[in-house]
């Protein structure tokens, strides 16, 4: 048995009052029965499943309750992020009678957007693909950075660097500001620009209050179909979608293993690249780097959140 690069057929549930509309790599969305696809639907319920996904591949086994730290965490920092409109309907909390109980806990309960088919991407901290970028030609994706820096290093400002969303199994690709116009237009770009910024260091502040280093993260944003309203979708600063530091050990550590141990899915990045050459299906993940990632994810939440 090995993984797929296209969600298992398991992952569309029977939900009363709801029809399965759609699957990305970790969240299902459902639509109203009556409703016949997304783009007719006035609302949608967003499911994260246990789902894990690397390389553009979903892998097996998931990740036991990841779907519901996920969506903790997002409805957090949606709780903090004052100001800053997002798909939320406010009925999402009366959850209790408005979400199905299979998967209470894991859904939001959201507007449908038209997205933009942009991740906005913000890299606080030289890392990852970025690192690689830059000790062959001292950019990140196309952009200019000081001489010296090394790996792990915090960036003198943080840097806007969007990706086309490709569609599910195809990679996603860094593109330029200037792409992003061509895409959505000149206000929306300089629009998700700023926001994604502003966002980006609202939760590096609270990130390090809880003594924590927000790296990178992205966000997805879509258009509200009757007032033409930029909203903040998808999650929001999850493990899935960022990269946290511990700030001490960022600080105090002597490699870059230490200083940079992510509180996210990078133990199952790094074992498949040890293990997978990324040709044909990737294997399935062992016992021990599952509970290890879940591990994470549930010390990020209670970092956080305190809970």
């Amino acid at each position: 048995m090995t993984a797929s690069s296209q969600p298992t057929a398991s992952a569309a549930l029977d939900l009363p009052g709801w029809r399965h509309a759609y699957s990305g790599k970790v969240r299902d969305l459902y639509v109203p029965d009556g409703a016949p696809d997304l783009a007719a639907a006035e609302r949608v319920l967003v499911v994260a499943s246990d789902r894990v996904s690397a390389f553009d591949h979903v892998l097996e086994p998931g990740i036991p309750g990841k779907g519901e730290l996920l969506t903790t965490l997002s409805l957090w920092w949606f709780d903090r992020l004052t100001g800053v409109p997002n798909h939320l309907l406010p009925e999402h909390t009366l959850s209790g009678s408005l979400i199905p109980a299979a998967v209470a806990g894991r859904a939001m309960l959201c507007k449908t957007l038209d997205m933009y088919p942009v991740e906005c991407v913000v890299r606080g901290y030289l890392t990852g693909s970025g690192w690689k970028e830059y000790q062959a030609s001292q950019t990140v994706c196309g952009i200019p950075l000081p001489a010296g820096l090394h790996d792990g290093d915090r960036l003198p400002e943080p840097i806007y660097t969007p990706a086309w969303k490709a569609p599910l199994g195809a990679h996603d690709e860094n593109i330029s500001f200037e792409r992003t116009v061509e895409l959505v237009g000149t206000d929306a770009a300089a629009e998700l620009r700023a926001l994604s910024l502003e966002i980006f260091g609202r939760a590096s502040a609270i990130a390090e209050d809880a003594g924590l280093i927000l790296a990178d993260t992205k966000f997805e944003f879509g258009a509200d179909r009757e007032t033409g309203l930029t909203r903040l979708a998808d999650e929001v600063l999850t493990s899935d979608s960022s990269r946290y530091w511990d700030a001490a050990a960022w600080r105090s550590g002597r490699t870059p293993a230490e200083r940079m141990a992510s509180f996210d899915k990078q133990i199952v990045r790094d074992w498949l690249a040890a293990h997978w050459d990324q040709s044909g299906e990737p294997p399935l993940l062992p016992a021990e780097i599952v509970e290890q990632t879940a591990s994470r994810y549930r010390e990020l939440l209670e970092r956080l959140t305190g809970a």
